[in-house]
């Protein structure tokens, strides 16, 4: 292959697709670099439900982003390239051939309706109306092999090469044992992904304690690393979305999403024992309302403890078939038992008699969890939680032994802070200026600097993949 191209786009999720898809489309030649082979690449973009939310009204849309950062402020060119380029999304789609259709099933409301500007949000759109099962990346895919734009898998990028003036020329690369380079005329578009399975930087940036993940287990922060090593600026790296989860095999990087629908008959506990929050308190991608502000929960490692009849009310981690997302389904191919309890057996979810023997398993002291779960049933049948003030319709009592718990971290879903970038996705340096060559788009460099509703990943990465596209795509060799 020819080593030196217009654009080079590192990452082959939706940011990067998009990225290559729009240089490609305006006129500059691309070439796609994927550490992954080509059955793990594609991020979390291939790992996720894959919708984008339909932005009905830019002005509105405007409103809405920064009423979901709140303090967390992000340049007004940001948040104006942002409304505008997450409109009209779902027609570029059908543009390049998809089938799109909106999803009934999740996301056709906003999540955070009180606040000023949802009024923006007219639900969310995915692939032929289905939510994940690798839908939105097999049709990227596609999309870029019908326009001969080359992706290189199990190809690594390791470096960014520069000139003398700091711009960026190209990337170094690393295929096997050998290492090469390939460089660009244009310019180079980080598209690489978070840095949710690099534990080091979750311990330092997120403070999260050794974390499983949801997604792709090659978010490593690559595109972070390299984007430092020429003098990035970060923003907002202490953001994320966690949510409650289920350890499984201890060996495994991943989790699995333990979803609470299908019965109320459960408490969260804390590593004391205690119960400590209403656990009815809607978690909206990572964060819940809780004393006057909006934070990330859970952050901390907690025992969720329930009883038989909420453990015979469905899977407590849904298949396939229910939410076909993230690395333990769609990869590894993990169906969840109908009643748990294969994952009882194999000591996923912690079983006793009695909650003091329960206790024990846990390490925790019994009449301290006795207490706690004996308060908690006395305010379902009073119906009144005057504690945390959890939702009466959902006061369920922990009562029917046998007992059971999952103990552990919250799982990881994503990491959202990344490389600082203006409005034309360009790069900048900690003087606030652009660095000559370098885009980010996707993950590596979300916009949410605080709150996000549903569909706003791949809506960001996608808006700010075309963005960068088409902004490298029309640089000459020596300006920006």
């Amino acid at each position: 292959m020819d080593n030196n191209v217009d654009v080079i786009v590192i990452g082959s999720g939706a940011a990067g697709s998009a990225a290559a898809l729009q240089a490609h489309a305006d006129g500059a030649s691309v070439v796609i670099l994927e550490k992954s082979g080509r059955d793990a690449a594609g991020g979390n973009t291939r790992l996720s439900g894959s919708g984008w939310f339909v932005n009905q009204d830019p002005a509105a849309a405007r409103t809405f982003l920064r009423s979901l950062n709140g303090s967390f402020t992000v340049a007004d060119d940001v948040i104006d390239a942002w409304a505008e380029n997450t409109q009209g999304l779902s027609d570029w789609l059908r543009s390049l051939g998809a089938t799109v259709a909106m999803t009934g099933d999740f996301h056709s409301t906003a999540e955070y309706g009180e606040l000023d500007g949802s009024s923006c949000y007219a639900g969310m759109d995915t692939i032929e109306g289905k939510m994940g099962n690798e839908l939105l990346y097999r049709f990227l895919v596609s999309a870029l092999a019908e326009r001969d734009i080359t992706t290189l898998f199990d190809t690594e990028a390791t470096r960014l090469l520069t000139d003398e003036s700091g711009a960026v020329t190209g990337v170094e690369i690393r295929s096997g044992e050998q290492t090469s380079q390939i460089h660009a005329r244009r310019g180079v578009i980080l598209a690489t992904g978070g840095f949710e399975a690099n534990p080091a930087m979750v311990r330092d940036y997120l403070r999260l304690e050794n974390p499983k993940i949801w997604g792709s287990p090659s978010a490593t922060g690559d595109g972070h690393r390299m984007a430092q090593a020429v003098g990035a600026d970060l923003w907002h790296m202490n953001n994320m979305m966690t949510i409650t989860g289920i350890p499984g095999d201890l060996e495994n990087p991943t989790g699995f999403f333990l979803a609470l629908w299908n019965a109320h008959n459960y408490v969260f506990l804390s590593r004391e024992g205690r119960r400590f929050t209403d656990e009815s308190t809607e978690m909206r991608h990572g964060h819940v309302f809780r004393e006057g502000s909006y934070q990330h929960f859970p952050v901390q490692p907690m025992n969720i403890v329930f009883d038989e009849t909420m453990r015979l009310a469905g899977q407590l981690s849904p298949g396939r078939d229910a939410l076909p997302v993230g690395h333990m389904v769609l990869d590894e191919g993990y169906e969840w038992s109908s009643d748990n309890q294969a994952e009882i057996d194999k000591g996923w979810i912690v079983k006793a008699d009695t909650l003091a023997e329960l206790a024990g398993k846990l390490g925790l002291d019994p009449a301290v969890v006795e207490t706690s779960v004996h308060r908690y049933n006395e305010a379902c049948a009073d119906g009144v939680d005057h504690s945390f003030g959890r939702n009466p319709e959902t006061l369920a009592p922990v009562a029917t032994a046998p007992f059971y718990a999952v103990s552990g971290p919250p799982l990881l879903g994503w990491s959202s802070g990344g490389p600082r970038r203006d409005g034309h996705s360009r790069v900048l340096d900690t003087a606030g200026s652009p660095i000559p060559g370098l885009y980010a788009a996707g993950a590596v460099s979300s916009t949410y600097s605080a709150a996000k509703d549903g569909g706003f990943h791949i809506a960001d990465a996608f808006a700010f993949g075309r963005v960068a596209g088409a902004h490298a795509a029309a640089r000459a060799t020596a300006g920006d």
